[in-house]
């Protein structure tokens, strides 16, 4: 809501800056554009920088056709005014060419949006327009086409994504989902056969998490440090690419028996404070919806005393194992094995019923659990420790992947194994 009530202007420029720096266009390449309550359309300029835009920069467009700013609109202005046109419920369109979905559209086929339950749920079916000349009335039809058959996110030959969306920040997130199902893809292409989910079982994910409301007490100084710290960390897992803008879980328990937890569907990124959320004793903070992952947590704080940080999150690397039945082993280096010890994996169906089924595996040697289709679940003594275990996790993926380049893999043998344990008194 806070992003939403900018001027569009204004959330052009942020929108096409973050895609700019996180390296998912180039100076010259993408468009975005916005359709306000009057009908006026506001749309990226054509050759300007898309790394320095100013508000100034963007483009007004009338119904009528008259072009108000300084510059000229994007090329692309022909397919966002078609798709308006035809789809009342879309008020924003994203336009780019990241590296990976450029390889899907060399190779004509579109990322696979059913590894992981909320990918699909957020992107929907991904449909392909077929090729014409950037800027033609004939590539702005064949978009359009396929938005007019329901499509939100349309792929293009040689030539990109579009989405559409109801407003600016939810299609922005649209297209960082369908960017990174199109990384994890790739890299579980490496490993093996990527399983797909049916409908059944996205949906059965999927369903809302249900509490009752504790009543409103006044804000302790813990609570305050505690969700400044929390916040500040899961800005961090974004910047890291762990999280995505709407992916990723994050908890910290409290000494009063409750824990804060990140909510669904509110910008990592632009996480504040007060989008937090309270939880104890099975209540949820008031006017807050508690996120679906929130009954997991709960039962792994109250079986075990000593985890006080939970992580739940579906980076590419490690996500490419889970979608796959590649076995992931820590291994690999010393430092990986002394922070990840013995990772666990555990079927889809896991904990969707009985979220102790999750809470039972965690032991002193088992603190990192792999859930087929639904990534990873990491715990912790605080929130550093928490953060450390994730970021080995998936860099020990990307490792594991990358050296299937090289030759065999070579793991740390079971004796090696014990002098470590030995030396860094693992058992004690």
């Amino acid at each position: 809501m806070r992003f939403t009530s900018q001027h569009p202007a204004d959330q052009l420029v942020a929108i096409m800056t973050r895609i700019y720096r996180c390296g998912m266009t180039t100076v010259s390449g993408g468009n975005l554009s916005i359709l306000d309550t009057e009908g006026d359309i506001w749309i990226t300029p054509s050759g300007i920088d898309k790394g320095a835009l100013t508000r100034d920069d963007i483009m007004q467009v009338k119904p009528d056709g008259t072009v108000i700013g300084r510059h000229r609109p994007s090329i692309e202005l022909p397919f966002h005014r078609e798709i308006y046109r035809r789809r009342s419920d879309i008020r924003a369109i994203v336009h780019a060419h990241p590296p990976t979905l450029i390889a899907y559209s060399l190779a004509r086929v579109n990322p696979n949006v059913r590894l992981i339950p909320e990918d699909y749920a957020r992107c929907g079916s991904v449909s392909m327009a077929k090729y014409a000349v950037p800027g033609s009335e004939l590539l702005g039809g064949y978009i359009a086409d396929e938005f007019s058959k329901g499509y939100s996110t349309v792929m293009l030959e040689n030539h990109g994504v579009v989405l559409g969306g109801k407003d600016l920040l939810t299609t922005f997130c649209q297209f960082e989902t369908i960017d990174f199902c199109g990384r994890m893809g790739m890299l579980a292409a490496r490993l093996g056969k990527a399983r797909e989910l049916c409908e059944v079982e996205i949906a059965r994910y999927t369903q809302t998490c249900e509490m009752e409301t504790l009543p409103a007490r006044e804000m302790t100084s813990e609570k305050r440090a505690v969700r400044r710290d929390l916040a500040h960390m899961t800005h961090r897992c974004y910047q890291q690419q762990i999280f995505t803008s709407t992916q990723g879980v994050w908890s910290l328990k409290l000494s009063d028996g409750g824990f804060l937890i990140t909510p669904d569907d509110i910008d990592r990124m632009e996480l504040t404070e007060a989008d937090l959320i309270y939880i104890r004793d099975g209540k949820c903070e008031a006017g807050k919806q508690p996120p679906r992952n929130a009954y997991v947590h709960a039962a792994i704080y109250q079986r075990h005393a000593g985890i006080s940080s939970v992580i739940e999150a579906h980076p590419p690397a490690i996500s490419a194992f889970t979608v796959t039945d590649a076995s992931f082993d820590s291994r690999t280096i010393p430092e990986s094995y002394l922070v990840l010890r013995d990772v666990r994996r555990l079927p889809f169906s896991t904990g969707l019923d009985n979220a102790e089924e999750i809470a039972e595996v965690f032991n002193q040697k088992t603190s990192v659990a792999l859930i087929e289709n639904r990534g990873c679940i990491v715990t912790g003594a605080g929130l550093a420790n928490a953060f450390d275990k994730l970021e080995v996790l998936e860099y020990s993926a990307q490792a594991i992947i990358a050296a299937q380049d090289v030759g065999p893999i070579v793991l740390i043998q079971l004796e090696e194994i014990s002098k470590i344990e030995e030396a860094f008194h693992m058992n004690d």
